[in-house]
């Protein structure tokens, strides 16, 4: 299992590929449609490293041990209202 430091990590290595990925797309490298999609994967990724990162700091928070979290469902992570 990730610790919170691997975890952002990640988080910062999907930021930087989504920076990439607008300028492939500004170079003309890759399509609108390209980047949309790769966007909307590496958002949901984020969603749910966030998601993990919220839940080990609460068990931490709480007396738990932080390894007991778990990535969520993608469908999950999306649906949660702010």
């Amino acid at each position: 299992m990730a610790d919170d430091i691997d975890i952002q990590q990640h988080i910062r290595g999907l930021i930087d590929e989504e920076h990439g990925l607008r300028t492939q797309l500004g170079a003309g490298e890759i399509s609108v449609e390209e980047e949309n999609q790769r966007l909307r994967t590496i958002e949901v990724e984020l969603d749910q490293c966030w998601d993990l990162l919220r839940q080990r700091r609460a068990r931490r928070e709480f007396g738990e041990d932080p390894t007991g979290a778990q990535v969520r469902d993608a469908k999950v992570v999306e649906s949660y209202q702010g």
